[in-house]
C-alpha cells in the first residue's frame, strides 16, 4: 500500500491482493481492469474498507456456484480478511453495505475458460454479497475499460474515473503480468522438489 496526501484525505492505494479497513476519513484508491475492488462499510460504526482481488479462484467450473466450491477461494479469502479487519475496528457484520467496481474484459485473447476473467470475477463478487445478505447498494461492473476507483471514508461516496484509450495498454500489460505471476505455473527447474 501506498500512503499520500490528496485534497483534505490522507490517500491511501491499495494494490492487487491487498484490502485496507479504517476507522478514521481516508481517501482510499484503486486502479482496476478485470480485477473487482469491494468498498464496504458500516455506516454506524463508521467503518469502511477496500479490497483488490484478482481471481475468483485458481480453477473453476463455469456451471458450479462459485461460492460453495473451491472457486471462491481468492475472492473469499479477500472478502473475508476485509470483512475481519472491519470488525476489528467496530462495524457489525450484519450492518455492512457494499459498492463494488471493476470487472473489465482488458485482456485480449480467445475467451476459453480461463481468459473470462471478469466475467467470473463479477459473478462471484454479486453471489458471495447475496449469500452474505450483503446488500449491494451500486456497481460499475464489466465493459472494456479500466478503473481508477477513489472511495471516501468520511462520507463513504465512492468516485470512478474510466481510463482513457491510450491508458488501456498499461492496464492490460499490468493484468498480463499478474497472471503470469500469479496464475501461470513457472517451470520447474531438474532437481527441484515438488510438494504435493
Amino acid at each position: 500500500m501506498t500512503y499520500t496526501k490528496a485534497s483534505h484525505l490522507e490517500r491511501v492505494t491499495v494494490h492487487p491482493g491487498e484490502r485496507y479497513a479504517t476507522n478514521k476519513p481516508y481517501l482510499i484508491a484503486t486502479l482496476l481492469g478485470s480485477c473487482v475492488a469491494a468498498c464496504l462499510y458500516d455506516l454506524d460504526a463508521g467503518v469502511g474498507g477496500l479490497n483488490h482481488f484478482l481471481l475468483a479462484a485458481p480453477r473453476y467450473s463455469k456451471d458450479m456456484p462459485i461460492t460453495h466450491t473451491d472457486a471462491g477461494r481468492y475472492g473469499i479469502n479477500a472478502m473475508e480478511l476485509l470483512i475481519n479487519d472491519m470488525v476489528h475496528l467496530g462495524a457489525d457484520r450484519r450492518r455492512l453495505k457494499a459498492k463494488v467496481f471493476g470487472g473489465a474484459s482488458v485482456i485480449s485473447g480467445p475467451r476459453d475458460n480461463f481468459l473470462c476473467i471478469h466475467e467470473v470475477n463479477q459473478r462471484f463478487i454479486r453471489e458471495y454479497l447475496a449469500t452474505e445478505k450483503i446488500p449491494l447498494v451500486s456497481e460499475d461492473l464489466g465493459g472494456e475499460r479500466g478503473r481508477l476507483v477513489y472511495f471516501h471514508t468520511d462520507t463513504f461516496q465512492v468516485f470512478r474515473r474510466y481510463m482513457q484509450k491510450n491508458q488501456l495498454g498499461s492496464v492490460e500489460a499490468n493484468e498480463h503480468d499478474l497472471w503470469k505471476a500469479r496464475i501461470e505455473k513457472p517451470e520447474r527447474e531438474e532437481g527441484e522438489i515438488l510438494l504435493f
